[in-house]
């Protein structure tokens, strides 16, 4: 615990202008950003008696270890550098809002030249048009279900949209008249478009024109005894009738507003917000949050704003916010929210009518949404208390693992063999930590081996970090061991120049020497850059309390000897052996069995499977690429577009192997150099074995590029 006086700046190194401040742990990690009108006051508020302070104030600033702070012109750009800070720093004592679950969206894919309507999730894209959230998503596909009547926009995937553009047919929705089968030209790409903004005029709440000209089309077509045409267009308003039907009128003057309530107690808060549009209610969704800093209602509001319309323009902002509590600084917020609509935004709290009612059915919501939370929160928080008390049992440790790595080695027959690493904290994944590993240090099938590979490379680079930031000195009795010869050498551990770890979950990473500043959580090209004062999480950078390992004795004692080798003594290590389920401790020779009902049984047998699943996912796809690969990828200069020439002019690559060099430049775009530099890579690459339908036992002959 740090004494807040041991960083307190003197009062006159704080200007008395605008700005955001940030307080640092020891680690140079970002705890809390927070704004001020006048820094000077704001701050010098943390450094009052200890007694004083509310207590996760005084928790927070007893974590510091340093504050600093960024002056700008106005209050509005305080707020934008507060909501980005937050957003990139993700500081651990500022209130963060959490979905309780994933809410659907209408999606309408105008960056598209034929825009798609479809049902998703996540994060937005741009060009698109979004609508919603919404509870369900069948009732966005029963609403979709009836609008298609009239509005027959494409619904299909792009692999489907294809398929009917190469072969000439359109899909069932084009046969029964749901779409207007764009694909095969039955309208062109304006016609198409057109029909989608009428699609997304409709959605917005302007609906009274599009019925009233059905109407009118309906009652001219049977003067005209076109009973047909008259009986079509009048399923087709009273479909879109029972569209609009789906979401209720509750603000009789069509008004385009989001009302925000909030519950809360001493220990969180929820928030619920209806997405208002047209007078319909469009949409709903839900926040909770535990309130990690002394934060009023109106603080709850403000961080809710900023999160909701921190990445919205135009009229994703609405008119109107009605909400519970005013923030502190409402014409700064407001004029944040104009800015980010391009027109006027109006905040406050509505005081009478229809608007006061709409609210007091919000704030229904989320006090029903907080007590079920906290109903389902204290079985969870007292589930995996106990699971960690009863790991630290078990395993005599002196406290409770809060954060447990897990390691696991996966190949297929000693091919493409790789490892990863899991993380949970406080019970719960931390996916944000998680990462991969390609093991290169040597040939084949040896999970022993690879398993001492992977923990010595991820705390050789634990070490590297500590030793570069100062935390850490190698101790003279530690001793390291030369990949050549095995021999162990005394002294510190040298800088990684074998397979390096990957740089992220999602990519491989790059071989060669891995300077220490490559810690931090930046790609090879930025290691030149200064990262120590980021403050972002540093990769490999914090160690766990406790090291699991998929596998029995052989694999734990391989990460011990790995530990050691590095002289870490501090960690503590085990296994989990899949057959029996036990667990297994270095220098023991019996393993620790936990009751079939024990919890922390359970959280180690998810780590594991978690780990499993992750090395899996990675191995499967690393051997997929690979077999998909061809030798001509290897010629240099061969981009993809030429390939796919050669396999076209010649059929397969088994054909384009017999060709001779003058028949591979009758292809258009090959050069003399290019053939024969493609003949010779063909000639080095041995020909695979014949693909056989297993149903028929027919030798099939190659006809792709995808393999050879």
């Amino acid at each position: 615990m740090a004494d807040p006086s041991s960083y307190r700046p003197s009062p006159g190194q704080i200007p008395d202008s605008p700005g955001v401040y940030k307080f640092r742990d020891e680690h140079r990690r970002v705890i809390y950003v927070g704004k001020a009108k006048n820094l000077r006051q704001r701050v010098a508020n943390y450094f009052q008696d200890l007694a004083g302070l509310h207590p996760r104030t005084r928790s927070m600033v007893t974590t510091a270890a340093s504050v600093e702070w960024t002056v700008v012109s106005t209050e509005v750009e305080a707020l934008q550098l507060e909501y980005t800070w937050i957003k990139e720093f993700d500081p651990r004592f500022n209130v963060k809002y959490r979905d309780d679950k994933s809410y659907p969206y209408l999606a309408v894919t105008l960056n598209e030249e034929f825009p798609r309507v479809q049902v998703t999730r996540g994060a937005k894209k741009k060009g698109v048009r979004y609508f919603g959230p919404y509870g369900h998503a069948w009732a966005i596909r029963e609403t979709v279900d009836l609008m298609l009547r009239v509005f027959p926009v494409r619904t299909c995937s792009a692999g489907v949209f294809k398929n009917a553009a190469r072969t000439g047919r359109p899909c069932l929705l084009g046969y029964i008249d749901k779409c207007s089968a764009p694909c095969v030209g039955r309208v062109t790409p304006e016609e198409h478009r057109e029909l989608a903004e009428d699609f997304c005029d409709f959605m917005a709440g302007r609906t009274g024109t599009y019925i009233r000209r059905l109407e009118k089309d309906m009652t001219q077509a049977a003067e005209e005894m076109e009973y047909e045409r008259a009986a079509r267009l009048r399923d087709d308003a009273g479909a879109l009738k029972r569209a609009m039907e789906k979401s209720a009128v509750v603000l009789a003057d069509a008004t385009d507003a989001d009302l925000i309530a909030v519950a809360e107690d001493e220990l969180e808060a929820a928030l619920q917000i209806f997405h208002v549009r047209g007078g319909r209610v469009r949409g709903q969704r839900g926040w909770v949050t535990d309130k990690v800093e002394a934060v009023d209602t109106s603080g709850l509001v403000e961080h809710a704003l900023q999160q909701l319309y921190g990445e919205e323009r135009g009229e994703a902002v609405p008119k109107e916010v009605l909400v519970p509590a005013l923030p502190e600084d409402t014409e700064a917020v407001s004029q944040w929210l104009a800015e980010r609509r391009g027109s006027q935004v109006s905040l406050r709290i509505p005081q009478r009518g229809d608007k006061k009612d709409l609210m007091a059915t919000v704030q229904r919501n989320a006090q029903q949404a907080l007590g079920l939370h906290k109903t389902k929160r204290a079985s969870d928080l007292t589930t995996r208390s106990r699971a960690l008390e009863e790991i630290a049992e078990a395993l005599g440790l002196d406290t409770a693992p809060l954060r447990i790595e897990c390691y696991d080695i996966s190949h297929l027959q000693g091919d493409d063999v790789v490892a990863s690493m899991v993380v949970f904290e406080d019970g719960l994944a931390r996916k944000s930590e998680y990462r991969r590993f390609q093991i290169k240090g040597f040939e084949g099938q040896d999970d022993v081996r690879s398993m001492h590979e992977v923990i010595g490379r991820r705390f050789k680079r634990y070490l590297q970090e500590k030793e570069r930031t100062g935390e850490w000195e190698q101790a003279p009795q530690a001793t390291w061991e030369t990949p050549e010869t095995g021999e162990a050498l005394p002294g510190a551990a040298p800088a990684l120049t074998g397979p390096a770890l990957t740089d992220s979950p999602t990519g491989p990473a790059p071989t060669g020497p891995v300077p220490a500043p490559a810690i931090t959580a930046v790609s090879p090209a930025d290691e030149s850059e200064p990262r120590e004062d980021d403050g972002r999480p540093k990769r490999f950078a914090y160690p766990p309390q406790l090291v699991v390992v998929d596998g029995g004795q052989p694999q734990v004692a391989a990460a011990k000897r790995a530990l050691d080798e590095l002289g870490i003594d501090d960690i503590a290590v085990c296994g989990l052996a899949k057959r029996l389920e036990e667990v297994w401790l270095p220098d023991d020779d019996d393993p620790v069995v936990l009751p079939r009902s024990s919890e922390g049984l359970y959280l180690l047998q998810r780590v594991r499977d978690e780990a499993h699943r992750f090395a899996i996912t990675y191995q499967r796809a690393k051997r997929a690429k690979r077999i998909r690969s061809s030798p001509l990828d290897d010629v240099a200069g061969l981009g993809e577009t030429r390939k796919q020439a050669l396999i076209k002019h010649f059929g397969s690559v088994k054909k384009l192997r017999q060709a001779t060099i003058e028949e591979i430049c009758e292809v258009p775009g090959i050069g003399r150099r290019t053939a024969e530099s493609v003949a010779v890579a063909l000639a080095s690459a041995a020909p695979a074995a014949p693909a056989v339908n297993t149903a028929t036992g027919e030798i099939m002959e190659e006809d792709d590029g995808g393999t050879s």
